[in-house]
């Protein structure tokens, strides 16, 4: 491997960096995006049957947020009936619009980062074989000819960081597309979530009308 790293040339470090940040981000996504975490199977029904008689303490509804991505969302839309019981559908759809938005940009995170490196990983290797092929032509020369040991150099620059930048561009933009659906996915089932959650949570708020 470090023979290669060699042969390839000083061309091939950025891509050997964006190759161990994009490893990283990925490691990372594939823990922080599994669905315990983001979204329980039976977390939604066992909080509309926990707040099917009464509303809950703060430290129950503290627990649900730090239960997942999925319970915080829950969690803003009890803690905003608790703090005003006579919320209206609007206020409420709102606070849990707002808990929605910050769930996504959670589990967005990093995300950009993967993008960037699976579009910018073949224009650096794209900048190695310009590398590569400036040091073929530099091999040339009109008196003694070409230098074999250069213009093998240059040809290996050229054609490893080529090679390498679609290594490390294929997956990154795999993985990158793949946690993309992932996290459509994940904030369509919290907005059907939220649907649900707010007609139970506003039957509180009309009781207290009514008295």
């Amino acid at each position: 491997m470090f023979s290669i790293i060699q042969a390839a040339g000083w061309p091939i470090w950025p891509l050997i960096i964006c190759s161990i940040v994009a490893l990283a981000v990925v490691v990372e996504r594939l823990s922080s995006l599994r669905a315990a975490r983001v979204i329980p199977p039976r977390l939604l029904d066992e909080v509309l049957s926990v707040t099917r008689a009464n509303l809950p303490s703060p430290d129950v509804v503290n627990k649900l947020a730090d239960n997942s991505i999925l319970g915080r969302v829950l969690a803003g839309g009890v803690r905003a009936v608790i703090a005003d019981p006579r919320i209206t559908e609007e206020a409420l759809r709102g606070t849990l619009e707002s808990a929605g938005r910050a769930a996504v940009h959670r589990m967005e995170r990093y995300l950009n980062t993967l993008g960037t490196i699976a579009s910018a990983a073949p224009y650096l290797g794209l900048l190695g074989t310009v590398i590569g092929m400036i040091e073929i032509f530099g091999s040339q020369s009109p008196t003694t000819g070409s230098n074999p040991a250069m213009l093998a150099h240059g040809i290996s620059v050229a054609l490893y960081n080529t090679a390498f930048g679609l290594i490390v561009a294929i997956p990154a933009l795999m993985f990158y597309r793949y946690f993309r659906g992932l996290v459509d996915q994940y904030t369509l089932d919290m907005e059907q979530a939220a649907n649900r959650l707010v007609p139970h949570l506003l039957r509180f708020s009309m009781a207290r009308a009514s008295n």
